[in-house]
């Protein structure tokens, strides 16, 4: 498995990655189909991603294949530029292979570089896996989101969780 910064090359792929994991997974935000995913959208995103010092999209790839993404969006401010806000994505069939571990100690070394000292998430308050993922990542707690999102017909909380490197 490698993990790397992305390329534009990678558009497609990861527009493809992106609507897999939120076809498969009941907790991302945006619910399959939800959403305008496609190579050129992609290539626009990744364009800005790479034109901030405090912003990169980590992919991990596996025999060519991409199976795992970790999106970390910097703070535009003057006074938050040191964090970053955290999304990452791993297709079902590739969860629980260590992937995400592996995206997040990447991430650490990234964010090491790029003068990041604050990572961030929010996280669905039944999502058990990813709890355990960003816990072992170092991640920790700092706070409840009340009736943040509306999932399965009711409305769910989150945790905001943080690292500080």
């Amino acid at each position: 498995m490698i993990i790397r910064e992305i390329q534009l090359t990678d558009a497609e792929n990861l527009a493809n990655l992106m609507m897999d994991v939120d076809k498969q997974s009941e907790y991302m935000l945006w619910e399959a189909g939800e959403r305008n995913i496609n190579k050129d959208a992609q290539r626009q995103m990744i364009e800005s991603i790479q034109a901030e010092e405090n912003s990169t999209i980590l992919v991990a790839e596996i025999e060519d294949r991409l199976v795992g993404y970790l999106l970390a969006i910097g703070g535009k401010a003057r006074r938050n530029k040191h964090s970053a806000y955290i999304v990452i994505g791993i297709p079902e069939a590739f969860r629980g292979k260590g992937i995400g571990t592996k995206l997040f100690l990447n991430l650490d070394e990234w964010a090491q570089k790029h003068h990041v000292s604050r990572l961030e998430l929010t996280v669905v308050t039944k999502n058990e896996a990813g709890i355990s993922l960003y816990k072992k990542a170092g991640f920790e707690i700092e706070g409840t989101k009340r009736n943040s999102v509306w999932i399965q017909e009711e409305f769910v909380d989150e945790y905001y969780m943080s690292k500080l490197l």
